[in-house]
């Protein structure tokens, strides 16, 4: 589904230079071509399109794998033309989607004996797996609301504001209310607290973020815990918990062994993490993990047959490749704990040392935290003449790809960069995106403020005025960032 305009609405064919040599008519945009062409040119018109997509090792936005060891990359394309759905045709590849799923299920410490099997599933990325463990919370609290004969029609959830997009998703294709706990200038996570507060008896779970989106911070999984299972004795209810931890699932185990957030609380239930994050895979892969099988209801699980046997399936897709799963395999026996140790370490390492360049410009506030995914979210301590916006757009010109939007509610007014420290990003890489940013700060500061200029075309009949027609700083400070925030959408296309 296209939701954006073309790039090119004036032209409705495409041509291509190189390509000429075996094609002399122009192919249509957005029809089939009447007549084949040869397989060269065919190649070439869209190899030259793509020469102008963004270096995805530059992509500081993407927490998604860019690189992989060139056997893993053969690994994969040797399984590519495999349906991972045809467990019948191919047993070995569902034999390798068990083991990670014992794997990781061990990795989060879930209550298993030495001879049980994990209950998990491999997923197209942590969106599916939310979704598949929602469907599980949402079903367990019905059927339980069905045996006590109480109502069953408003389930809720309660997260931070901070939740990625999956989780809204989640709660509007699967009617389930989302009740979110705001944020607050200087506190951009869940307050445990607060969330407790929310919980009442239509509460299907609690979602925790083991690594926000925003500033990469784990949340106080314990402390949510410990708190919830307070109010469940007083109020005799069992809400548990759901930790989404995309983010930080893989980083957590190998650097903060000590750190309490997996199924080492009783009250967590089932775990997401993104097997193409920092599971260092490409997209395409993510988990979802319960603590036993009772927290996954059967009658979620569909039995088929005629794909040769009899098979359990509990996906939203059907289809979808191996080369993730087998992928996946391979990064954990060939890394095991002290390869993922290191490369957990390293990321962390050059995010230190980016952001101690950062703080030495003396033009930052670190909004990210020391334990988390390893990132640096940083803001402008000064954005009267120009703002974050500004400086995502203008280090573009040097290759980086780095994203600057605003907090949700209830701190819209503060803008933020952030840059994603993967496993491909050097330290040589840290200390050159420092001096690229500096001389982008050097080029705007000898620019007149060109977002006064754009203001004033807003006209004054748009404007806040208050205290004697003075603006307050904090409405200028939000005026500011919903210009630039329309203006970089404006540039942006969305394709779904």
């Amino acid at each position: 589904m296209v939701l954006s305009k073309t790039s090119s609405e004036s032209d409705v064919s495409v041509h291509s230079t190189f390509a000429s040599r075996y094609v002399r008519a122009s192919l249509p945009r957005f029809e089939m071509p009447e007549n084949s062409i040869p397989k060269e040119a065919a190649y070439q018109i869209i190899n030259d399109e793509l020469m102008l997509d963004g270096n995805p090792r530059l992509n500081l936005a993407s927490f998604v794998t860019t690189w992989m060891e060139p056997e893993c990359d053969k690994l994969m394309m040797s399984s590519i033309n495999k349906n991972y759905v045809d467990m019948d045709e191919y047993p070995v590849t569902t034999e390798l989607q068990n083991r990670c799923v014992n794997i990781i299920a061990r990795l989060f410490n879930a209550p298993l004996k030495e001879e049980e099997t994990a209950i998990g599933v491999g997923t197209v990325g942590s969106s599916e797996a939310i979704m598949l463990a929602g469907l599980a919370f949402k079903r367990n609290w019905q059927n339980k609301r069905k045996a006590e004969g109480k109502p069953y029609d408003k389930p809720n959830i309660v997260t931070g504001a901070n939740v990625q997009v999956c989780w809204e998703k989640f709660a509007n294709y699967f009617e389930v209310e989302l009740k979110e706990v705001k944020l607050r200038e200087g506190y951009y996570v869940m307050d445990p607290m607060k969330a407790v507060e929310m919980v009442d008896e239509n509460t299907i779970c609690v979602a925790a973020i083991l690594g926000s989106t925003l500033n990469g911070e784990f949340e106080d999984v314990k402390l949510l815990n410990d708190l919830l299972i307070e109010k469940n004795k007083q109020t005799g209810w069992d809400t548990p918990i759901h930790v989404d931890a995309a983010s930080g699932g893989f980083i957590a185990p190998f650097i903060y062994p000590e750190l309490e957030w997996d199924f080492r609380l009783p009250l967590v239930k089932s775990i997401n993490v993104s097997g193409h994050k920092y599971g260092l895979v490409y997209a395409g892969i993510g988990w979802v993990i319960w603590r036993t099988k009772q927290d996954l209801p059967e009658e979620l699980i569909f039995h088929i047959n005629y794909l040769g046997a009899d098979q359990p399936t509990f996906t939203l897709n059907f289809s979808k490749g191996s080369s993730q799963v087998i992928a996946q395999y391979y990064q954990l026996i060939r890394l095991g704990y002290e390869g993922y140790r290191n490369v957990m370490e390293n990321c962390r390492e050059n995010a230190i040392v980016l952001r101690k360049g950062l703080e030495k410009t003396g033009r930052f506030n670190i909004v990210s935290k020391d334990e988390g995914v390893p990132l640096v979210a940083f803001s402008l301590k000064d954005n009267n003449l120009h703002n974050e916006f500004e400086v995502s757009e203008t280090l573009r010109r040097f290759g980086w790809i780095v994203p600057a939007y605003t907090m949700p509610a209830d701190a819209q007014h503060v803008t933020v960069l952030r840059v994603v420290i993967r496993e491909d990003f050097s330290r040589t890489l840290a200390e050159r995106l420092v001096f690229d940013i500096v001389k982008v700060l050097h080029e705007l500061d000898t620019l007149p403020a060109r977002l006064s200029a754009k203001m004033e075309e807003v006209g004054e009949e748009n404007l806040v005025i208050k205290n004697n027609g003075k603006k307050t700083e904090i409405e200028v400070q939000r005026e500011v960032t919903d210009f630039w925030k329309k203006f970089v959408l404006a540039r942006k296309a969305a394709v779904c």
